[in-house]
């Protein structure tokens, strides 16, 4: 018997409900939202097998930490950088205004923030160095805390008062922007406000220019990998890849459910019969093979970005048994 902790999502919700089993596991779930479970995880160890920030867990190990090996499901992926939230009002209307101004973000090593910033630099030459950061997760709730994090040099990262929070700081004209916003009720971020009536996205049509990333690059961003305890890992070196295969069966079965509904929608003539073959090549594919360019990307900024003492190859992180795949 082995605990996991898991986000909500159609793609985990077979491994929740019990539909799709690891094969000689029984896997006892707790359903907890990600910002506190990367938490509890980093500081406490509490769980067998968990969802995991891929930026920390190049952190951690690049400081020597390897309790926990790495299984190549990727439970996220989204093109966050088009997330970012400016004030309607602060003049930004291109990334390179970003410039000079102060911008929110939950936690700075945050694998959200992390592939944000990349981006910024790399496709618009904004450096994190040119923005003044305001951080709304206290030390005692961070990731960070559990990782050593320190502000990176030349980058300014200032505290944001437990008194206070983004969207408060926000609403207020404290904040120019936030790289993005979490106002999901958890142990973690405390933000709440409505920011609809004062903040617009800075890219006003995110589908195309997550397109046109997606088509420059072919890179599709992975927010949280899995991971399996090495002391775990070690007792029953057969777990990880058996685990593995569980979590692509719900994806298959996710997978199902999407092709039919827009087949459905194709058949009523409510969408171009052309999305039915962009299933066919899927993005979100689990395993190193598919994924290596983009697992290889976020270690790379984890890097550039003077938050990993290291650049942690891949070799380092996830099981050997599962490298292949």
């Amino acid at each position: 018997m082995l605990s996991i902790a898991l986000s909500d999502n159609e793609r985990t919700r077979p491994i929740i409900e019990g539909r799709c089993r690891a094969e000689g596991l029984r896997l006892v779930p707790t359903v907890v939202h990600p910002s506190e479970m990367f938490w509890r995880q980093l500081k406490f160890a509490e769980f067998d097998v968990s969802e995991m920030s891929m930026s920390s867990l190049f952190i951690i190990d690049s400081y020597g930490d390897d309790r926990f090996v790495g299984i190549p499901v990727f439970t996220m992926r989204r093109h966050f950088h088009t997330s970012i939230l400016v004030r309607k009002d602060s003049g930004i209307r291109e990334p390179r205004d970003l410039i000079g101004k102060k911008i929110g973000v939950p936690e700075y090593q945050q694998t959200w923030a992390v592939w944000s910033r990349g981006i910024l630099e790399h496709e618009f030459g904004v450096q994190p160095k040119d923005i003044e950061w305001y951080m709304e997760r206290t030390p005692d709730v961070s990731h960070g805390a559990s990782t050593g994090f320190k502000a990176p040099d030349g980058v300014t990262v200032r505290q944001i008062p437990r008194s206070s929070d983004i969207g408060q700081m926000l609403v207020a004209g404290e904040l120019d922007g936030t790289l993005l916003y979490l106002p999901e009720k958890n142990l973690v971020d405390r933000s709440t406000a409505d920011l609809s009536d004062t903040c617009r996205l800075l890219f006003p049509d995110p589908t195309a220019e997550a397109a046109r990333y997606y088509k420059k690059t072919g890179i599709y961003p992975i927010n949280h990998g899995m991971v399996i305890k090495r002391d775990v890992h070690e007792r029953y070196p057969w777990a990880a890849i058996n685990i593995y295969h569980a979590f692509n069966a719900a994806k298959s079965l996710a997978d199902d459910i999407t092709r039919k509904t827009i087949a459905d929608y194709v058949s009523c003539g409510l969408i171009d019969p052309s999305a039915l073959d962009a299933l066919n090549t899927n993005p979100k594919d689990y395993g190193i093979r598919s994924a290596r360019k983009v697992l290889e990307t976020i270690a790379t900024f984890v890097h550039e970005q003077g938050l990993a003492k290291r650049l942690v190859p891949l070799e380092d992180v996830f099981a050997p048994s599962l490298m292949g795949l």
